[in-house]
């Protein structure tokens, strides 16, 4: 059997360069942006984007308040066409990364810090807020022998707090619990809370420090009620400040 030997024909890849990418289409691009007079149009910096019916030509942007900044030009052009027209224009951020940008956007309940509650302020808790129930026989409800309630704290709510206070500015870990030599268990101005936390925290009746605030019981400070200073002035060295120095 013979074979016969085929040469298969290979289309030459076309040379035509697209319309999208020529000088006219700078220049179209560029007038868009000017057209807009919202800042200064700066050299052209590439082109992104390309497709075989779009390109984005990229200039740079003079326009105070936006460093970092670049405007761009979306031009389109139909298949067989010379004819190159404008989709959009736009200022966006270079990809550079220097440009200031806002922070990117948080829903309201969620961007909302403790403090930020004011005179007069409402913030109702969310409807699945998981520190709440309105089950008087849910496991989870804390002091659901308390009258006139409608919902109860949940173990979990009563955890998340227990936490912030442990490690908070009133905790045994705090600064002032670490160089105290006494703790609040023991003073005289530590009202034990009692009921869902215990003896644990309590309510601070000295004045000069942490007057009316949670306290842990291993949380201290300098004006414990035993507090005591020592007398070192047994041989005390005194120094006359006010006698002459010449006589």
């Amino acid at each position: 059997m013979s074979h016969s030997n085929r040469r298969r024909s290979r289309k030459k890849p076309s040379t035509r360069t697209t319309p999208l990418l020529g000088n006219d289409a700078v220049v179209v691009a560029r007038r868009a942006l000017e057209e807009l007079g919202e800042g200064d149009v700066g050299e052209h910096v590439g082109v992104s984007g390309l497709t075989a019916n779009v390109a984005t030509h990229r200039f740079a942007a003079e326009v105070p308040g936006y460093p970092g900044w670049e405007w761009n030009a979306v031009l389109a052009c139909a298949s067989g066409s010379d004819y190159v027209t404008v989709n959009e224009v736009a200022l966006v951020p270079a990809p550079t990364g220097e440009a200031l940008r806002a922070p990117e956007w948080v829903p309201y309940d969620q961007r909302v810090l403790p403090g930020d509650l004011g005179p007069g302020d409402l913030m109702p808790p969310a409807p699945d807020d998981v520190r709440l129930t309105d089950d008087a026989d849910d496991p989870e409800a804390v002091d659901v022998g308390v009258d006139k309630r409608k919902s109860f704290l949940t173990r979990t709510g009563l955890n998340e707090a227990l936490t912030r206070w442990r490690t908070g500015e009133y905790g045994p870990n705090s600064e002032f619990a670490e160089q105290a030599q006494l703790t609040c268990r023991t003073c005289a101005f530590f009202l034990p809370a009692g009921g869902a936390i215990g003896q644990t925290y309590g309510v601070c009746a000295n004045e000069f420090s942490a007057d009316g605030v949670l306290v842990h019981q291993t949380y201290g400070c300098g004006a414990h009620s035993e507090t005591t200073l020592t007398d070192d002035s047994e041989d005390p060295d005194y120094f006359d400040d006010e006698r002459p120095l010449f006589s």
